[in-house]
């Protein structure tokens, strides 16, 4: 059963879907994490159900990342997103550290994939269901500057000023 909440944040409101899973700490594994005006965001769909007590956990944790108490969510991903070189672009941003950052170029020979693959990477990072927990915020351009957040470039900054990289 797909299950949403909603919550407040630092970058607005918060889209949280859902499975059940009897695995995940609190019960729920995180399908989606999205906010308004993302690009590709998630929307509610008829046959969802409002469940706030389903999220506590997830919530709990995004609430001390929030207040710089947690540099590394432990969070049970709903299986089945994305193609597989999707999941494996997002699987590699799992493994940017807190406060660091790296740039599409690196996360790309990190990979194995060609320089001329680079933009399919990019859009791969750019269709990550998970804003936040799966920190695609950690990826930059190769001198420096923000690029590509589908959620805004505002947004990014807040969350890199946040961890301080």
């Amino acid at each position: 059963m797909t299950v949403y909440t909603t919550t407040d944040s630092p970058l607005g409101e918060l889209l949280l879907v859902g499975e059940e899973s009897a695995t995940a700490k609190g019960g729920t594994a995180l399908a989606s994490l999205s906010m308004p005006g993302q690009k590709g965001g998630a929307v509610v769909l008829d046959g969802w159900v409002r469940d706030d007590a389903a999220f506590d956990v997830i919530i709990g944790q995004l609430r001390s990342y929030f207040s710089g108490g947690l540099t590394h969510f432990d969070i049970e991903y709903a299986a089945g997103a994305g193609t597989e070189f999707q999941r494996k672009v997002w699987t590699a941003l799992d493994t940017v550290p807190y406060g660091t950052t790296t740039t599409y170029g690196r996360l790309a020979e990190r990979l194995g994939v060609p320089r001329a693959a680079v933009r399919a990477l990019g859009t791969a990072i750019g269709r990550n269901p998970l804003l936040v927990v799966r920190p695609c915020h950690r990826v930059i351009g190769a001198d420096g500057s923000l690029t590509g957040y589908a959620a805004g470039l505002e947004r990014k900054r807040l969350l890199l000023d946040l961890e301080a990289a």
